[in-house]
């Protein structure tokens, strides 16, 4: 295969890449606190070394988009929205401390605060358990207030506070399970300034519109590449049968 051809299978290959991505993103338009997925491509310039004008395409994974997501009201106390930067932790399936901006909770029935999705949420001392309650709320500090069950209106008791960090200087990018982790691998302290706003969500940063606009991008790049390895292809073979002519 010449090099026309092998750049365009690169490219094809690239663009498949970054539409699966892009495809992923667009599905998750309307999912709370999703964070867009983003790549970038950057030039390679091939070896042997002085052939400066020949490069190739590499993926360089930057991380989520950490935009904030429209916070729409749902007046549902167990529904949290991180108001800026931050996170909140969680526990991901193996154990470990891993962070969401997906603030729709729920109490288990054994008691413990989760994510929709499962996850246990973390206090400064590991997950948290909520009793028995007739009311609960959740401050802007993450600090968790019920009333218990057969309890007075007036008597409140605080059962835990929710453990929220700061992203200010962090790398961070997603793991397997779509968590948001450092890119280091590190357990990121509480900060006190994050805050919440409770009874509410946070929309999807995904912008449909520019999504859909970059799928049929991606589409007539994708096109363009399989044409040019057609055309490669059919220049090679009229070069060998001109070679075999002379």
């Amino acid at each position: 295969m010449d090099n026309v051809a092998h750049i365009a299978a690169i490219g094809a290959s690239n663009t498949l890449y970054l539409q699966a991505v892009n495809a992923n993103n667009l599905a998750n338009v309307t999912t709370n606190g999703f964070k867009a997925d983003m790549v970038r491509l950057r030039s390679v310039n091939v070896e042997p070394r002085g052939l400066d004008t020949w490069a190739l395409p590499e993926r360089q994974q930057t991380g989520p988009d950490m935009s904030q997501g429209t916070i729409v009201g749902t007046g549902r106390p167990l529904d949290i929205a991180v108001d800026g930067s931050g996170l909140i932790a969680i526990q991901s399936a193996s154990g470990k401390e891993v962070y969401t901006r997906a603030g729709s909770l729920m109490v288990s029935s054994t008691g413990q605060l989760m994510t929709k999705s499962g996850k246990l949420v973390l206090g400064t001392g590991g997950p948290i358990s909520i009793p028995p309650f007739e009311k609960i709320d959740i401050a802007a500090d993450g600090t968790i207030t019920i009333r218990p069950d057969g309890q007075q209106p007036n008597v409140l008791t605080t059962v835990g506070r929710i453990k929220l960090v700061a992203t200010d200087g962090v790398k961070l990018v997603k793991d397997a399970e779509g968590n948001i982790v450092a890119a280091d691998g590190r357990v990121l302290t509480a900060d006190a300034r994050v805050k919440l706003v409770s009874g509410a969500l946070e929309n999807s940063n995904v912008n449909a519109v520019g999504a859909l606009v970059t799928m049929i991008e991606l589409s007539r790049h994708f096109e363009t590449m399989i044409k040019l390895m057609s055309t490669a292809k059919d220049n090679a073979e009229k070069a060998s049968q001109l070679v075999r002519l002379g």
